[in-house]
């Protein structure tokens, strides 16, 4: 068995490359969507998105063997928005006040390594020493393999779309807690 070392830091902007295409692959391959601009402009001007406001960030991590990206992991300071989120949970998670954590991506031949954790450890660090977020709020597609419980072993379900009425899509939202 080959053992990897990885380490895990603030993307720049020579990093975008390789993060973007951990994310391009990632909804391609695991979600099925494709690049759909409305959820996925993020993914391809991630400068704009995360490197550039001061509160937001995209972490990478980087394997230490040949130095290729093998996962991501994002915060900005946009709430849920409505639609295509639930209206009670916009109010609940307003923009300004909410870390939200998005595209906490691995590369498959990278997983059940603990990197996920990893970056979602060091992302509540950043919102926590920002301090002007209240809550933290992410959203996942269940029908990803080991999504929902990652997810579950991390944060409390706030609101799961499979349990409403109106057959709405597969979504669980989740707020997990900020470090003290």
């Amino acid at each position: 068995m080959q053992v990897h070392s990885y380490s895990i830091r603030s993307a720049t902007p020579d990093d975008l490359d390789g993060a973007r295409a951990v994310m391009l692959d990632t909804v391609y391959r695991d979600f099925g969507t494709g690049y759909v601009p409305r959820w996925h402009g993020d993914i391809i001007d991630p400068c704009a998105a995360y490197l550039d406001p001061a509160r937001h960030t995209l972490l990478v991590a980087v394997d230490g063997r040949d130095g290729a990206i093998v996962a991501t992991a994002a915060l900005d300071s946009r709430g849920p928005a409505h639609p295509p989120n639930p209206r009670h949970l916009a109010a609940r998670y307003p923009s300004g006040e909410t870390a939200q954590l998005r595209r906490v991506y691995v590369r498959p031949e990278h997983r059940r390594r603990g990197l996920a954790r990893r970056l979602v450890h060091e992302l509540l660090g950043f919102a926590a020493a920002d301090g002007g977020y209240h809550a933290v709020y992410l959203h996942t597609d269940p029908t990803v393999a080991g999504a929902e419980g990652f997810w579950r072993s991390l944060g409390k379900v706030v609101c799961d779309e499979r349990e409403g009425s109106g057959g709405g899509q597969a979504i669980v939202h989740f707020e997990v807690s900020l470090p003290s």
